[in-house]
């Protein structure tokens, strides 16, 4: 199990590589859901990394899978700190200054991958995000009323096989700041202005936890650097409920706009 140490903390991370690549500066880095770890992914990084034929890295954010507990409360810039903190820290010691990466992220994820993409743009060539949010909208807040209920009622004890006895932590961590008054007006639009590798922004239709809001304020935000798609019949875990086309989508996007075959 591969492991960083980062003065104080550790961080679980492993490494996909492919058999052969004529990519070798770029990297995919996939970045997990809020109560997301490596094993959440399934098999969706290996198979994307392969059709795409391009090395990769999936890693834990700390409070999260392996990775060292949560150090300190969380605030409004929890996120922030991911992105601009945490994340930097981690890509400087994993991979040497001149490769690229393309940014693979799901819900706070896709919303750290937007962030960092913005304040660091010549170390990325691409971003592929899913539910990613921008904006607190109240579509999030009621979405997450009927989570709670169901960890107080014992029917999402099956985190704790990722998490183990940082679950409840980790999950009261999540639910308590997007329903938090200092939180309801969080809003990313113009931190992530700075961004200027080719985006590919994707969003199920059914998702629980935001609207096309979401998409709407992304496509005034980054303009034409930004192809955007809604995925109707498709929930807040696209990548999960239909594998084999969000694999295609993505690696057609990437094929495009990045590789420009």
């Amino acid at each position: 199990m591969p492991i960083l140490r980062l003065e104080s903390i550790h961080l679980h991370f492993e490494t996909i590589p492919v058999p052969t690549t004529e990519w070798d500066d770029l990297v995919a880095v996939f970045l997990h859901e809020a109560l997301g770890s490596i094993p959440q992914w399934r098999n969706f990084p290996t198979l994307l990394c392969k059709s795409i034929g391009l090395n990769g890295i999936v890693y834990e954010r700390q409070g999260h899978g392996e990775s060292s507990p949560l150090s300190a409360p969380r605030d409004k810039n929890y996120l922030h700190n991911y992105a601009l903190i945490e994340l930097p820290r981690f890509l400087e010691e994993i991979l040497p200054p001149e490769k690229k990466i393309i940014l693979v992220g799901h819900s706070d994820g896709g919303s750290i991958a937007l962030l960092y993409a913005s304040a660091f743009p010549k170390r990325v060539a691409g971003i592929v995000t899913m539910a990613a949010h921008v904006i607190n909208e109240q579509d999030t807040i009621t979405g997450i009323g009927p989570a709670v209920e169901a960890f107080r009622q014992g029917k999402l004890d099956k985190l704790k096989n990722y998490h183990g006895d940082k679950t409840e932590e980790l999950f009261m961590a999540w639910s308590n700041t997007w329903t938090a008054d200092y939180f309801r007006d969080w809003d990313i639009s113009e931190d992530i202005k700075g961004i200027q590798a080719p985006a590919f922004i994707l969003q199920g239709q059914l998702d629980q936890y935001g609207t096309e809001k979401q998409l709407e304020i992304l496509k005034t935000v980054l303009q034409n650097t930004c192809t955007i798609e809604m995925l109707p019949g498709l929930g807040h875990h696209p990548h999960l409920e239909a594998l084999e086309s969000i694999i295609a989508r993505i690696s057609n996007f990437i094929q495009i706009e990045i590789f420009k075959k």
